[in-house]
């Protein structure tokens, strides 16, 4: 039997600081700052030079696709819009239980490829947030990051995101 995984912990080894340091940014920073509308715990973690966000809209086929953040600015506008529509619903009692424990029990991240100093990151959600009228809110999606080292810290410099989660 398998030990049971824990969401919280950083799976990549003490030896690995560049996977390391990549999981910290985009699972316990991101989570948190969604679940505290917080864009000052992660304005940092971008370049907004040149960033891109493509979303997949939840579709698999990519003529689906389309370039819903030609910005920072604008990615950062839908990202804060959303941590407030889900702060309010945690406000007003919609979940059951932490819905920020069910947010990094949902998350794998364990794919990293690393290039130099540029990385390609695949994080996904399977999982499911229990509210409090019995029902849920499923997360069943990934995200395809891609992250460079600038001035000796990973950041983002785009994504390919709202991709349908398919199971291996």
């Amino acid at each position: 039997m398998t030990a049971e995984r824990d969401p919280f912990k950083n799976p990549f080894p003490a030896d690995d600081s560049d996977r390391r340091a990549i999981w910290e940014m985009l699972v316990p920073r991101d989570i948190d700052a969604f679940v505290g509308a917080d864009w000052p715990a992660v304005a940092g973690d971008f370049i907004a030079a040149n960033f891109t966000g493509i979303s997949g809209n939840f579709q698999g086929e990519p003529d689906g696709f389309n370039l819903a953040f030609p910005t920072l600015d604008a990615y950062r506008t839908e990202w804060l819009r959303q941590a407030a529509e889900f702060g309010a619903a945690r406000t007003a009692g919609a979940f059951a239980g932490d819905p920020r424990a069910g947010i990094y029990a949902a998350t794998r991240l364990e794919v990293i490829e690393i290039t130099g100093d540029a990385a390609m990151v695949r994080k996904k959600f399977d999982g499911r947030l229990a509210k409090a009228d019995g029902s849920f809110d499923r997360m069943n999606w990934q995200t395809l990051y891609i992250c460079r080292k600038e001035d000796g810290r990973w950041k983002i410099a785009g994504f390919v995101g709202y991709l349908p989660h398919i199971k291996e």
